[in-house]
């Protein structure tokens, strides 16, 4: 049982060096395009690209004194660089290198959730397949409804997860602009032209029309994404919490074998993973309100939406990608009990059964409301503890003389419940080819 994840990847992504990589990144870029479209020296450009270094602590020390993180860097790049460095960041303002920078950072932090989501499918897909005939109570408001398959609720998870790795997808596409437009959007210093072959040669799209800034609702949508995968994720960590269950007890999330559960209670074995899941998902909704809120800034740009931002992007999509891991290794090794599910099957004592009676007597002649009343009535002798429902409809003359003994017996039967999940897998494309 070995647990998968993958937050060092992730963590790197949001690291210090790495944000001024891609800083560098966006600037070489730039001077290397000014040079090639003629408007820098050839020779300025490759030294450049061969002199630009950075030094973290160095940065550091210049913002303690300026207070701006990119002209602290843009100075310690200039002390590395030496007379060249008057042809770096020539045009710009501080939100072309910063925000075309950040469309490479959410592209890399979406890649590795597209990946983690592949990675749940797969595992979703094998244990669908695994369980697709496993008979189990369906529940509906927490109250016993007619039998479903393990297998077709997690067809059902499957189908959800396919849904949002397509959103992610679409997601990454949105944010995967860049904008080399300056100070309130207008090109006034730069053509448009420098715009598209940086963005070109970085593997992103030009915003199109802009302000200062790329415009938030992008960077909402993203985030937005982020909240329903987590809530999607909450949502079957917290139907595997309710099936763990001691009265229920049809699955249980992986329990190691060191593993303790109650400081006091040696017996305890609590679905803490599940928890935590649907904990941590709160947090990731909760930055996805304040993206929201990033949206409206006054005219061409405002700065309060940068110090949340700082904040919400890495924490979300290592949040994001946590979830998804944690909850890719609880279902991989979660423990099935399928006789369990057909005991607590057998503790309804047919009550489960009671649509099948009824539309059976509706067949025979008998008006819907009269079924209704005749089944409900006998159902609730079955709560009150007096018999199974089976043994009180043959008691019954009404339904026994409508049904006869055979057709009774046969509303009893689980096989047909399960008769469609075949079907059903096929019409998602869930085959046997995991």
């Amino acid at each position: 049982m070995i647990e998968r994840y993958t937050l060092p990847q992730m963590g790197n992504v949001w690291s210090l060096e790495n944000k001024f990589s891609k800083w560098l990144e966006v600037e070489v870029t730039v001077s290397q395009v000014l040079a090639h479209l003629g408007y820098i020296p050839a020779d300025a450009a490759k030294e450049i690209a061969e002199k630009a270094k950075f030094q973290p602590k160095r940065i550091a020390e210049i913002e303690s004194e300026v207070h701006h993180d990119l002209i602290a860097f843009l100075t310690n790049l200039s002390e590395n660089i030496g007379e060249s460095a008057k042809y770096i960041h020539l045009g710009l303002t501080s939100s072309d290198i910063l925000d075309t920078s950040l469309a490479l950072l959410l592209r890399d932090a979406g890649r590795i959730i597209v990946e983690d989501l592949t990675e749940l499918l797969r595992v979703l897909k094998r244990r669908a397949l695994e369980f697709k005939h496993t008979p189990m109570l369906g529940r509906t408001h927490g109250v016993w409804a007619e039998p479903i398959s393990f297998g077709l609720k997690l067809a059902v998870w499957h189908q959800e997860t396919a849904r949002n790795l397509s959103r992610m997808q679409k997601a990454i596409e949105t944010v995967s602009v860049g904008k080399l437009s300056g100070a309130v959007g207008t090109y006034a210093h730069l053509d448009p032209e420098v715009e598209e072959e940086v963005c070109r040669r970085l593997g992103l799209k030009p915003a199109g029309v802009t302000t200062q800034i790329i415009q938030r609702d992008r960077y909402a949508e993203y985030l937005t994404t982020l909240a329903i995968i987590s809530s999607s994720l909450e949502k079957f960590a917290t139907e595997v919490r309710n099936l763990q269950r001691t009265e229920i007890r049809e699955v249980e999330e992986p329990f190691l074998p060191r593993q303790k559960g109650s400081s006091a209670m040696p017996h305890k074995r609590n679905p803490i993973l599940c928890e935590r899941i649907c904990g941590l998902a709160r947090l990731v909704r909760s930055n996805c309100l304040a993206a929201l809120e990033d949206i409206p800034l006054w005219g061409e740009r405002d700065i309060s939406h940068s110090s949340t931002e700082r904040v919400i992007f890495p924490d979300s999509t290592i949040l994001v990608d946590y979830l998804l891991n944690k909850f890719s290794f609880v279902l991989e090794n979660l423990a099935v009990y399928p006789q369990r599910m057909l005991a607590n099957i057998k503790r309804t004592k047919g009550l489960i059964f009671s649509q099948k009676l009824m539309l059976e007597l509706v067949k025979k002649g008998m008006a819907r409301e009269e079924a209704y009343d005749l089944v409900q009535d006998l159902a609730k002798e079955v709560w009150e503890g007096k018999g199974e429902l089976k043994e009180l409809a043959l008691k019954t003359k009404r339904i026994s003389e409508t049904l006869g003994q055979d057709l009774l017996e046969a509303c009893f039967q689980l096989e047909p419940y399960l008769r469609n999940i075949e079907a059903i897998f096929l019409k998602v494309g869930l085959d046997e080819k995991v």
